[in-house]
């Protein structure tokens, strides 16, 4: 085998603008998720955007919710004294926290989302109440 014949190249050099970066790009700041701590008592909460109703809108909307969250509660009632399971128990304890989250927008006037939370409990509320 013979060797290979020198042809009296050298490599040239890598231009700067290939190399490696001298100060690389600063890395994205990401906002730390934040802390969900109770409201200290006298502190205002966060002010919150509610949708204008007209006057049959927002009748239609406090009767909803008040419908709905009535049904989950007949509902809920009925697995009170019941050894649920954990699926059922875990159910139970979402349906409370959008019940729970329903009172709190009707505190606020926030009628749209109270009627939709109070609808979610009322739907998840059948469903455990037919599975017992």
């Amino acid at each position: 085998m013979s060797e290979a014949p020198d042809l009296g190249l050298e490599p040239a050099p890598i231009p700067a603008r290939l190399g490696p970066p001298r100060n690389p790009p600063a890395r994205p700041k990401v906002a730390a998720s934040p802390a969900t701590e109770p409201a200290a008592a006298g502190k205002p909460s966060e002010p919150t955007i509610v949708p204008e109703l007209s006057t049959g809108e927002l009748e239609t909307a406090k009767a909803d919710a008040q419908a709905s969250l009535d049904a989950a509660e007949r509902n809920l009632s009925a697995t009170r004294g019941k050894a649920l399971n954990a699926a059922q128990a875990d159910l139970a304890s979402k349906i409370r926290g959008f019940m729970d989250a329903a009172r709190e927008a009707m505190r606020n006037g926030d009628w749209q989302r109270a009627t939709n939370m109070a609808k979610k409990a009322e739907v998840l509320a059948r469903e455990l109440a037919e599975g017992l």
